[in-house]
């Protein structure tokens, strides 16, 4: 306070150093309204003296340039005084300045126009009798009584504002800014004095430092009428919005901001090989999955952009088609992010999207276990990068958005958690629904993993704290019904599109042989810095995106040592049965005992064929692991630094070391990428592709060579294209697969690519050949340079009967009649 004190003046008699009751009025240009609210409240305190005590008014002028100072001039009561400043500041500054200026023991704030009479008073005494630091009154609360509306359109705003407030910086209050509040006196000094806002939002501010301090505050319903005169106008609602991102950006503190910036650095270094040139580099460890995803970001740009249906095109798989909603496309992201895809191409957008979304997981987590579990920072930060950076995270970070953008999974968790408190079921479990929505469109298998990890987590904590369970079940069953109700009518149609709309399937079967070996679970992933091992992680897993476990032995070492040492504490038994139950259910159907050929059936077997389970690969239920691991080893290191041993400490600190070292991520692999013919990069394959037609690259786009889809993304979606790679219906039961339905003549110019050898081309392969091309609508064969590229040359000359023209870098066969 000591830099606004110089500039206030103050005109009152002396004053006693203490009284009971201090009363603040702020007033700017009140000259005409001010003598009544003076008057009557004098009046009341004067008749009531036995119960409020010695009592003072103060009213705080903002540089009025009426005569609202001769106002309290000409008043000359011996209890009431004037401070203000010579210029107009804001209501915030004339209250720092009023309050600064109190004695009270009690400190009453009332506006001048004294829309809640002075009598309600004795409604905030009661409340803050009870216990309470401060005492506001609502007229949004039962029991108020409005006498005199405001205009609908300043209600309304009114309200939007409220919620705006609740939502982000005072939650749980509903009126914020009624202009009747009383606080116990030094608590109320403090609190303004703390205060930096000048404007409409220091109710705000100061009532989130009571929030923020864990001072209670009651909201007591009061009469309340609007008085004429208000000096509230049109452009003062944008001017508390911009008091609220103030209060906000004040709110974080340094550490949290150097937690967010070291998570990003992270997920930059991670993707460093690509990130700085995306659209000439290639994650070679994604296979063909990042021409795919490049594919799902232009081509919903391009839905976005041209009012087409996000759920569908024909872009690839054509004339079929390819159903989006049954393919991860990530609406929730790939539609915010179209204008960066129109601007600066699907493989900037992708990697933006993927580097950002992989640092905001990170401090998603963060934030979760700071609010939940720990209240150490370096704890939380360390728990995080594991929950976020993973082994299993760093594998599917080549090539799966959907599986490291997962920063909705621990607000949903957070969500769910204060369902089990019952305190507001209604508006969780409404905001639930909407967070489960979104997560639904950013992809449903992670919230389906999820769901499992939460039910482990749940059921293990039920079992260890049965009052906790009692007391939870209850508003956690409403509060899923409610966003059960709150989601299914929202995505019901996407999913009707998914599950019975055109090009949809029923599953996807991945075998027996997608789960994680026993031995995944404690080795090392190939990125990891320290211990990689390419040959024995991939001997252990499907390939180098799905490295699902490989958490390393010291890890799960020092894991087991900190339940064991632990063990009182019942969240760590819950997190130990979550942790060991998603691992055992990762293992698959069937378990392989290592080195020997015994086989047990596994828990997974219970859900394997159930729907929706049966798409799942089951080796990603390891991923559940990784904030479980991140929450035990936060909790260890909390303990360790409220320790005042030095050896525990440094033992323990050390032992963590020794366990993270191992296993963190060096950067993915990048390598050039292969550069688009110029017959595509040109243009020139326009004179050969009609209205309606396919272009045909030889052989067709597939899950093991997809740079097709690269083509086709850098000629701006200018031509369809048979085959893919997608997820796609086969045969009369629809099952699942990757690419689109195979055709004999795709089959033959695939066989040939692989083997070199191609077979003897008669007037039945021509024929068959003929049917195909017409099937897929095909304007032109392409074949660019590659493996048996002679071969496949000859077979297609026999095919169609003539010769290709070698143009833009390509052999091209035109199949118009007369070409």
């Amino acid at each position: 306070m000591s830099g606004h004190r110089p500039e206030a003046v103050r005109e009152a008699s002396d004053r006693p150093e203490l009284v009971d009751l201090s009363v603040v009025v702020p007033a700017y240009n009140e000259e005409t309204r001010l003598g009544p609210t003076l008057t009557a409240v004098i009046a009341y305190l004067d008749a009531n003296e036995g119960r409020w005590g010695a009592w003072e008014v103060i009213v705080a002028d903002d540089g009025s340039t009426d005569g609202t100072r001769d106002v309290v001039t000409a008043l000359a009561h011996p209890r009431v005084q004037l401070v203000g400043a010579p210029r107009n500041r804001g209501k915030g500054h004339a209250l720092r300045l009023g309050v600064a200026a109190s004695h009270g023991r009690r400190v009453l704030v009332t506006d001048a126009d004294l829309a809640a009479p002075i009598e309600e008073l004795e409604r905030l005494d009661k409340a803050l009798s009870e216990g309470h630091a401060a005492a506001i009154g609502s007229r949004s609360v039962p029991g108020a009584d409005i006498a005199n509306h405001q205009h609908p359109v300043r209600e309304l705003l009114g309200r939007a504002g409220n919620l705006l407030i609740r939502t982000t910086a005072v939650p749980g209050i509903r009126d914020t800014q009624c202009g009747f509040k009383l606080f116990e006196g030094d608590r109320a000094r403090a609190a303004f004095a703390a205060s930096r806002l000048d404007g409409w939002g220091i109710d705000v501010e100061v009532l989130r430092h009571f929030h923020r301090a864990d001072w209670t505050v009651a909201e007591v319903p009061v009469r309340w009428s609007h008085q004429p005169g208000s000096k509230v106008g049109p452009l003062d609602y944008g001017r508390v919005l911009a008091d609220l991102a103030r209060i906000r950006a004040r709110a974080v503190r340094p550490a949290d901001l150097v937690a967010v910036t070291l998570f990003l650095l992270l997920a930059v270094a991670l993707y460093s090989g690509r990130f700085f040139d995306p659209a000439h580099r290639y994650l070679p460890d994604s296979l063909q999955d990042q021409n795919q995803w490049e594919w799902f970001f232009a081509v919903t740009a391009d839905n976005v952009a041209h009012l087409r249906n996000p759920l569908f095109s024909d872009l690839q798989g054509f004339p079929d088609g390819v159903n989006l909603m049954a393919n991860t496309v990530m609406l929730g992201l790939s539609v915010p992010f179209a204008p960066i895809t129109l601007a600066f191409g699907p493989a900037v957008a992708l990697s933006l999207c993927m580097t950002l979304g992989l640092a905001a997981t990170a401090a998603a987590w963060y934030w979760l276990f700071l609010k939940r579990v720990v209240r150490h920072r370096a704890a939380a930060f360390i728990g995080a990068c594991l929950a976020a950076f993973a082994p299993p995270m760093v594998s599917h970070a080549n090539a799966h958005p959907n599986f490291v953008i997962l920063f909705m999974i621990p607000l949903i968790i957070d969500r769910a958690l204060r369902l089990c408190a019952g305190t507001r079921v209604v508006r969780d479990g409404i905001v639930l629904g909407l967070m489960a929505t979104y997560q639904i469109f950013l992809g449903e298998e992670p919230l389906l993993l999820a769901s499992i990890g939460m039910t482990l987590f749940a059921a293990a904590y039920a079992v260890l704290r049965r009052d906790v369970a009692r007391q939870s079940w209850r508003p956690l069953l409403k509060g899923l019904m409610l966003a059960g109700a709150v989601c299914l009518p929202i995505v019901a149609y996407p999913l009707y599109w998914q599950f019975a709309g055109p090009q949809s399937y029923k599953s996807v079967l991945h075998g027996d042989n997608a789960g994680n070996s026993p031995l995944a679970l404690i080795a090392f992933a190939e990125r990891s810095l320290m211990a990689g091992n390419a040959e024995r992680a991939n001997s252990l897993s499907l390939n180098p995106t799905e490295q699902n476990a490989f958490y390393g032995w010291p890890l799960v070492a020092v894991a087991l040592a900190i339940v064991v040492r632990l063990w009182e504490r019942t969240l760590v038994k819950a997190l130990a049965f979550t942790a060991v139950a998603a691992a055992l259910l990762s293992l698959g159907p069937k378990i392989r005992i290592p080195l020997t050929d015994t086989v047990y059936s596994g828990p997974w077997a219970l859900l394997a064929h159930k729907p929706l389970f049966e798409s799942v690969i089951e080796g990603r239920l390891a991923m559940i692991c990784a904030p479980a691991l991140g929450l035990l080893l936060a909790i260890a290191l909390e303990r360790l630094a409220a320790t005042r041993r030095p050896t525990t400490q440094y033992v323990g600190l050390l032992g963590i070391a020794l366990a993270l070292i191992p296993i963190v991520p060096a950067p993915l692999k990048s390598e050039p990428r292969a550069q688009v013919p110029a017959f595509i990069a040109d243009g020139m394959w326009k004179s050969y592709v009609h209205e309606g037609e396919s272009l045909v690259p030889v052989p067709l786009p597939d899950p093991g060579a997809a740079e097709a889809l690269h083509w086709q993304t850098a000629a701006d979606l200018g031509f369809k294209l048979p085959g893919g790679y997608f997820n796609g219906p086969y045969g009369t039961e629809r099952i699942g697969i990757y690419g689109a339905s195979p055709r004999y003549t795709s089959n033959m110019l695939r066989d040939v690519r692989y083997t070199g050898k191609a077979p003897t081309i008669g007037p039945n392969w021509q024929a068959q050949a003929k049917q195909d091309f017409a099937y897929w609508k095909a304007g032109a064969l392409v074949l660019a340079p590659q493996p048996n590229d002679g071969p496949l040359r000859d077979t297609l000359e026999k095919l169609t009967g003539r010769s290709g023209k070698w143009t833009g870098g390509v052999w091209v066969w035109d199949l118009h009649e007369g070409s």
